[in-house]
């Protein structure tokens, strides 16, 4: 298949199908940083999007203003004019996430995390973890999917119920434990992930996990 991965500078998805044989290609504004410049379109993602020649495309459209993270930032009686900036920002971002899902190819999945999204266009198809997959963390991604099926859970571990959400339903792993450091209770799922200190920037947030993209690849792949 001729497969783009919008949005995308870490190539963790365009790799995992290019393993699986697939013409995959990444695509974003920043040059990329998972070794195969040869297999990145630096540019546009929404002008690749609908030149219509992809089989498959999987988008990460930027999630910076569209997450429910940092949403008391959008209050204007307490941020005034900041607060009105960044809801113009959110107002475009989510624009962008429509047009890109309204791309004119027959399969296609956006992932993004629960925010504004989920309330403004409409419920995701899927809410997947990480772990589910095999990666160790704690990391809630929706995922709004077209003429694709549910992603199956690939991590064989045993099952917690009490923890686990039963979505998606093949799923047997157990909810990964919480880190604590500095002598505070705070959560840091990222550590194992991004090193010392847990992920610090927005593009070492938005890495996809190699278990995601790997079963992206091998069941969206067939």
């Amino acid at each position: 298949m001729r497969v783009l991965v919008a949005c995308e500078e870490s190539q963790a998805v365009c790799i995992a199908f290019r393993e699986g044989g697939h013409q995959a290609f990444s695509c974003d504004l920043l040059p990329c940083s998972g070794g195969h410049p040869e297999w990145h379109i630096q540019g546009d993602a929404i002008e690749q999007c609908y030149l219509g020649t992809w089989d498959l495309i999987i988008g990460h459209p930027p999630c910076t203003y569209l997450t429910n993270a940092g949403i008391g930032y959008f209050n204007i009686e307490k941020w005034g004019d900041k607060a009105k900036e960044r809801r113009r920002l959110r107002d475009e971002a989510l624009e962008f996430f429509i047009k890109m899902y309204n791309s004119p190819v027959k399969k296609l999945c956006l992932e993004n995390p629960v925010g504004w999204v989920n309330s403004q266009f409409r419920k995701p198809n899927q809410t997947i973890q990480p772990h589910y997959f095999g990666d160790h963390h704690l990391k809630r991604t929706c995922l709004w999917l077209r003429g694709l099926p549910r992603l199956n859970g690939t991590h064989a571990a045993a099952l917690d119920k009490h923890h686990l959400k039963p979505e998606p339903r093949s799923v047997n792993v157990r909810k990964p434990s919480k880190y604590y450091h500095g002598g505070e209770a705070k959560k840091r799922y990222f550590s194992d992930y991004t090193g010392p200190g847990g992920a610090k920037t927005g593009k070492e947030r938005s890495k996809t996990f190699p278990g995601i993209a790997r079963a992206m690849a091998e069941q969206w792949g067939r």
